[in-house]
């Protein structure tokens, strides 16, 4: 399988790379991912639950990074075992490169890999689509982080005042009432 693409993430390069070097990020981005913890330089063990079809299965396997260029790229290796569901490994390389327009940073991937046992039975077609899915799952999560809150407290109005609440109209719910009384 192999899987070319990029992502305009809004954020600078340095943030990115900081955040795909984050452990806790990355497990919250991906999903399924209930381990990713380093356990040496570069190096990490990674546990995940997948389904792919019919095909459910718990991966625990390794990943290391190489070919680190920081802050503008590396290349990931990875290898895990699914049991009877079979394994996947392979090999990413990703650069974090400015935008032609606009700002923000150009997460460029090229992913080579390979799957064995039941999850290679199923098929490439169901095995392409289902990677670029995790993909694009990923990277909506990923770019999540680098958008400011949705439910910011407003600012307060003075020194040492707090922050107005809006309050619900009283008249909208007069009339409303008004309404349904009818």
């Amino acid at each position: 399988m192999e899987m070319i693409s990029e992502r305009l993430v809004p954020a600078s390069r340095q943030a990115v790379w900081e955040a795909l070097n984050d452990p806790a990020s990355l497990r919250d981005c991906i999903a399924g991912c209930d381990r990713l913890e380093q356990v040496g330089e570069h190096e990490y063990e990674v546990g995940m639950s997948i389904k792919i079809g019919p095909v459910s299965a718990k991966f625990k396997g390794r990943m290391s990074l190489t070919d680190i260029v920081a802050p503008q790229s590396y290349a990931i290796t990875f290898e895990g075992q699914g049991g009877m569901a079979g394994f996947a490994k392979g090999r990413a390389a990703v650069r974090l490169v400015a935008p032609e327009e606009g700002e923000g940073t150009l997460l460029q991937y090229e992913v080579h890999a390979q799957v064995g046992g039941k999850l290679a039975q199923l098929g490439a077609r169901l095995i392409d689509s289902s990677a670029r899915k995790m993909a694009d799952d990923f990277f909506a999560r990923f770019v999540k982080l680098f958008e400011p809150a949705a439910t910011a407290a407003p600012a307060a109005e003075g020194p040492g005042e707090q922050p107005a609440q809006e309050q619900p109209r009283q008249g909208a719910l007069r009339s409303m009432w008004s309404r349904v009384a009818r």
